[in-house]
C-alpha cells in the first residue's frame, strides 16, 4: 500500500498526467501546457517515481495507459476537479466580476461569436474569456472530457448528456459562383444537382454531416469534389468556381452581400437549423459561466441580428 504522508506529487504532474490521458501524445501536452517534450517525459518520470507503478506503456506511437494508471487517472481527475468546484465557490463569494470563461465554437459560428464575446466582455471587464475554434468532433469531445464551460454549435447528438438551448436560426443553403448556369435560375430541383459538383466540409463537420444526411433522405445525388477543412477555405472555393458549397447563411453573409457568391434558389431551402448553446448537464457553472449564460439567451438574437 502506498503510504500518502510520504508522497510529493505535485498538481502539475497530476495535470500532465491528465493532459497525457487526453491527447496520447507527448508533443500536443507539451504544446498546450507550453513545456517542452523532455519536461513532460521528466513530469511523468517523476510521477511515476512517487507512486512506485508505471501508468503508461507505449508501442511504436500509441501510448496506453497500464491498469494502474487507470486506477490513477481517476485519482487525479477527482482531485482536479474537487479543486475547480473550490475555485468556482470561492468565485461566487468575490462575484461575477472576475474568473475566467472557457468558450468552444464551431468554425461557422467564428462569423458572430467574436461579437457576442466583445459585448460581454464589455459589461464584465474583469473576465478572462479563453475561445477555441474547431469542427464539431473536436467540440463534444472537449464537452466529454470537460474541457471546457459551454459550446455553440448545432445541434448535439442524444444521448450524450448535455444540455443544449437553441440561441439562434441557422439556416443553411446552397451557395456558388455568380457566374454559375444555375445562379439565376428559380426554384431549382434538387435533381438539377445531381450531375453538380459539390466542395465539401471535412469529416466531422456538422454541415458536411447534414448535407449528406439530406440529400440521402431526398433519395438525391451529387458529385463529391474537393474536401476542405473549414468554412473559409469552401469559401474560397466556391468564389473561385471550383465547386457549389451548402453552407449555413451566417458563415456565408458578408460574401452574398458583396456579391462574390450567390444564394441558389432552391426548392426545399434552406434547411432550418438552429445555434445551440451547451455544456454538460449537472455541470457547476462558474459566476462568469452562467452571466455568459444568460446573457447569449437574452441577447444573441437582438445583438447578431441588430448588426
Amino acid at each position: 500500500m502506498i503510504n500518502a504522508m510520504s508522497l510529493n506529487i505535485t498538481l502539475r504532474q497530476l495535470v500532465t498526467f491528465d493532459s497525457l490521458a487526453r491527447h496520447r501524445n507527448f508533443t500536443r501536452v507539451a504544446d498546450q501546457m507550453g513545456l517542452t517534450q523532455p519536461a513532460v517525459s521528466m513530469q511523468m518520470k517523476q510521477l511515476e517515481n512517487q507512486l512506485g507503478v508505471a501508468l503508461t506503456e507505449q508501442t511504436g506511437k500509441r501510448i496506453d495507459l497500464t491498469e494502474e494508471g487507470e486506477e490513477t487517472l481517476t485519482c487525479a481527475r477527482a482531485i482536479l476537479q474537487n479543486l475547480d468546484d473550490l475555485e468556482i465557490a470561492l468565485d461566487e463569494r468575490k462575484g461575477v466580476r472576475t474568473g475566467r470563461l472557457l468558450i468552444s465554437v464551431v468554425t461557422t459560428v467564428n462569423t458572430f461569436a467574436p461579437k457576442l464575446l466583445r459585448t460581454f466582455q464589455q459589461e464584465y471587464p474583469g473576465v478572462n474569456i479563453v475561445l477555441d475554434v474547431a469542427n464539431r468532433k473536436r467540440l463534444l469531445h472537449l464537452l466529454s472530457e470537460n474541457e471546457v464551460d459551454m459550446v455553440i454549435m448545432g445541434k448535439p447528438p442524444k444521448g450524450q448528456d448535455l444540455k443544449a438551448e437553441a440561441i439562434l436560426e441557422n439556416p443553411l443553403v446552397i451557395v456558388a459562383h455568380p457566374d454559375h448556369p444555375l445562379a439565376k435560375k428559380k426554384r431549382i430541383s434538387l435533381s438539377a444537382f445531381e450531375n453538380e459538383t459539390f466542395i465539401m466540409r471535412e469529416p466531422g463537420s456538422g454541415t458536411r454531416s447534414v448535407m449528406e444526411r439530406f440529400f440521402e433522405e431526398k433519395k438525391q445525388t451529387y458529385v463529391s469534389g474537393l474536401e476542405v477543412s473549414g468554412a473559409e477555405a469552401l469559401k474560397q472555393c466556391v468564389q473561385s468556381g471550383l465547386g457549389l458549397g451548402l453552407m449555413s447563411r451566417d458563415a456565408v453573409m458578408m460574401e452574398l452581400e458583396a456579391g462574390h457568391v450567390i444564394e441558389l434558389d432552391v426548392a426545399g431551402l434552406p434547411i432550418q437549423r438552429h445555434w445551440y448553446l451547451v455544456h454538460r448537464k449537472g455541470k457547476r457553472l462558474s459566476p462568469p459561466a452562467r452571466a455568459f449564460k444568460e446573457f447569449v439567451l437574452g441577447e444573441a438574437e437582438t445583438l447578431v441580428q441588430g448588426g
